[in-house]
């Protein structure tokens, strides 16, 4: 666990208590030594959190700290647990993990009647995870790191008749349409935007160039272009 995660997740152990926390249990719940524990303490009673107690008696936060706490309604709750299930079951698996930390993190500090709530929610996603369905998460990963980087990638792609091409694209965004999912790229090609299937991809590799985001051709644009696109069909 990060020691940013930690830290956060000590404040909101304490946070609503009327008796001390052990520095034990926090090490438990956590998973580090007593050590660490008394060391992230004092880091975050020497940067102003109004944390009081010692090691060995235990830790509260000061009575009416200006602390605020984060809460969500029920319904609110119930739409970040179905969205992290479904994260879970269709993104990659980094997007997975992430969503399944930043849950984690929000139960943490939610009141008994909310975190019973969140474990009663009837909306799934089920998990698959085949050595297809991993592949696939791999695949979904990878290009979303070359959006991140502005990678220039090139296809080689199948499309739905089974014809084959080779593509130079400039990947821009990842879209899932409840069930498929779709990359929006700039086609060098075509000189226009054009959305492959990653389940039609049959390899890609990275140019080893970076592209520049131009006005003409940048997500904005596409957005654009897509909306007119799908109003047009209406």
């Amino acid at each position: 666990m990060r020691r940013a995660d930690r830290l956060f997740l000590i404040i909101n152990a304490l946070r609503g208590r009327r008796t001390a926390l052990q520095a034990r249990q926090l090490a438990e719940t956590l998973g580090v030594s007593l050590r660490t524990v008394y060391r992230d303490v004092a880091d975050l009673q020497l940067s102003g959190v109004p944390i009081e107690g010692e090691a060995g008696v235990g830790y509260v936060l000061r009575k009416g700290s200006d602390i605020p706490p984060l809460m969500f309604t029920a319904d609110e709750l119930e739409s970040l647990v179905v969205g992290t299930r479904f994260v879970r079951a269709f993104a990659g698996e980094k997007l997975a993990a992430g969503a399944q930390a930043a849950l984690v993190k929000i139960e943490a500090v939610l009141p008994p009647e909310l975190r019973e709530r969140s474990s009663r929610t009837r909306i799934y996603a089920p998990i698959w995870r085949d050595e297809e369905s991993v592949a696939f998460a791999a695949r979904i990963d990878q290009l979303h790191a070359a959006i991140e980087a502005q990678r220039v990638l090139r296809l080689f792609y199948k499309d739905e008749v089974g014809h084959e091409s080779e593509r130079e694209v400039e990947p821009l965004c990842l879209a899932f349409w409840g069930g498929k999912w779709t990359l929006g790229t700039w086609c060098r090609l075509r000189r226009d935007f054009r959305n492959f299937r990653p389940d039609r991809i049959e390899r890609f590799e990275e140019t080893g160039e970076v592209f520049e985001s131009a006005p003409d051709r940048n997500l904005a644009s596409y957005l654009q272009a897509m909306r007119g696109y799908y109003s047009g069909l209406e």
